[in-house]
């Protein structure tokens, strides 16, 4: 495909979008908020009271909530659903075992010694209990399967079997077939997944600015500009009928050689993402043409202002929530 024409589906699938609203969200996850140091439920709330956040993509680790076998315990994201309808927030639930970040595979102990044809049948135990708990919260928008279920070269998966994302695909339609199904793909895979399972909607994960820890041991900022990836979301929408939204929307630093942020200084932290930086991710966000945004990174902000006592973050993420609203 010329680049030409590439543009020219660009330019058609932003125009085709332009009269939408912007929805703006961020993905939040309580276990990350907490390795920051900080309190989870306080994030949230100042989240949602101080920044204006009212889409939120909450997670369903299956560790977390099944921690024995049969033994499930929903009591982290009861409080997460309750605060989000009581602010008339809309949530897009992720479930599955491979869910947002590390190690992205969130297998309780009990079911890591088991081999998949024993450990499958009780995940979807698990997802049918997820399901049947959270499919009548009024702040229920969508589900999201399978966080990029077939990248391989990040996070501490090894089963990428197609059958298993149909099956779990078709069982979730079966539980709850009034919510849409999402299912991601990562940002610079090449190709369109038009093969099954066939979801409501695609998600895409769009990441600027990382730290390359194989070959230059530098940050790299990768060079496709907004357009193409209108060509990605447009080409999708030609050929399967289906639309696209911005899943993850890299708004946090990317630290060097495998470390965490609270390992680095704040002026290391500034040299992958800054707030002059937040500016010009939210205005690419919404150069792509797709008009559903959930930005990676909330709890990030959060800790900027309460661990690093810098506001910087957090007052553009209000600015940008005003604005979307």
């Amino acid at each position: 495909m010329s680049l030409g024409t590439m543009y020219g589906i660009a330019r058609w699938y932003i125009a085709q979008n332009a009269h939408k609203p912007l929805v703006l969200g961020t993905t939040f996850i309580p276990a990350y908020a907490e390795s920051l140091g900080l309190d989870a439920k306080k994030t949230m709330d100042a989240l949602i009271g101080d920044v204006g956040v009212r889409h939120f993509r909450l997670v369903s680790y299956w560790d977390q909530l099944e921690p024995q076998q049969g033994a499930y315990d929903f009591t982290l994201l009861d409080w997460q659903f309750q605060k989000a309808e009581a602010a008339r927030a809309k949530v897009t639930l992720a479930v599955g075992l491979r869910q947002p970040r590390w190690p992205e595979c969130h297998m309780p102990e009990w079911a890591a010694k088991e081999p998949a044809s024993r450990w499958q049948p009780r995940l979807e135990s698990f997802m049918s209990a997820v399901i049947h708990r959270y499919k009548d919260s009024p702040a229920l928008e969508s589900y999201q399967l399978e966080n990029e279920f077939f990248l391989k070269g990040f996070g501490l998966c090894t089963n990428h079997d197609r059958n298993r994302l149909v099956r779990e695909a078709q069982l979730i339609k079966q539980l709850d077939p009034w919510h849409p199904l999402i299912i991601s793909r990562s940002n610079n895979a090449v190709g369109m997944p038009i093969g099954t399972p066939a979801p409501d909607e695609y998600g895409i994960s769009i990441y600027k600015r990382v730290w390359d820890a194989t070959l230059t041991r530098r940050y790299l900022e990768y060079p496709f500009p907004a357009w193409y990836y209108a060509f990605v979301a447009g080409a999708q929408k030609l050929i399967t009928g289906r639309d696209m939204i911005i899943h993850e929307l890299q708004a946090e630093a990317w630290p060097p050689n495998g470390k965490s942020v609270t390992d680095i200084s704040l002026e290391e932290q500034n040299k992958s993402f800054n707030a002059d930086r937040f500016k010009h991710r939210l205005a690419f966000g919404q150069g792509t043409g797709m008009r559903e945004i959930y930005l990676w990174g909330s709890e990030y902000w959060y800790y900027r202002l309460i661990q690093e006592k810098d506001p910087s973050l957090w007052n553009v993420a209000k600015e940008a929530f005003k604005d979307s609203r």
